[in-house]
């Protein structure tokens, strides 16, 4: 019976260390083939719209439309398709439409995320003056979307050119209200909602 044991034993040992091995030639084969996968992917920019195929045999398998100017991972090709990986979606885009480049993905997709957000901005600022060239007319507009005050401004003007202050001083006579706004560098004076004059904090 301890003979019996012992055997079992020694099989249940050998059949774990031949697992383990198994394991670990499987995690050595998976690093090998990512870093292989990494050094041969590049980068395509759409030229053009284009369908993203979940198949390259069946044209009805559009998963999407990716849009000119996009980025994408390029893992493979052939004659007519790349294979890609978009937006965490893999699928296959037509050769024609793709410019690919030898680039780092990372940086691509930096270089992508900077460019949405400076459209985003010059959209903010198309917005911005829109809203300003209506509330006030183009030559008022322009001039308080680029910081300027003068004297005659209204308090409403100021605030659309330099913002809230970080202070104000308050001080009712009669039927006179008179301000001083403070910001960071400068200070601004009002009587009756109307810029009278400003200077320098010291």
């Amino acid at each position: 019976m301890k003979k019996l044991a012992a055997a079992l034993f020694l099989i249940a040992l050998a059949i774990t260390a031949g697992a383990q091995d198994n394991k670990i030639n499987t995690l050595q084969g998976l690093e090998s083939g990512t870093a292989a996968r990494q050094n041969n992917e590049q980068i395509g920019i759409l030229k053009s719209a284009s369908r993203l195929f979940g198949a390259k045999d069946d044209l009805t398998s559009v998963i999407f439309i990716v849009p000119a100017g996009d980025t994408v991972l390029v893992t493979g090709s052939d004659s007519t398709y790349y294979h890609v990986l978009y937006q965490d979606t893999s699928g296959y885009l037509l050769r024609k439409h793709l410019k690919v480049q030898n680039l780092p993905f990372v940086s691509a997709v930096q270089d992508q995320q900077q460019n949405i957000q400076d459209a985003q901005q010059n959209s903010d600022q198309g917005n911005r003056f829109s809203y300003l060239e209506n509330k006030y007319g183009t030559s008022m507009a322009a001039r308080i979307i680029a910081g300027k005050i003068w004297k005659g401004m209204t308090t409403g003007m100021v605030r659309d050119s330099w913002g809230n202050p970080g202070k104000i001083n308050r001080v009712v006579e009669s039927t006179i209200i008179k301000e001083e706004w403070i910001y960071s560098n400068s200070w601004l004076f009002f009587e009756n909602d109307v810029l009278i004059q400003w200077g320098p904090v010291r």
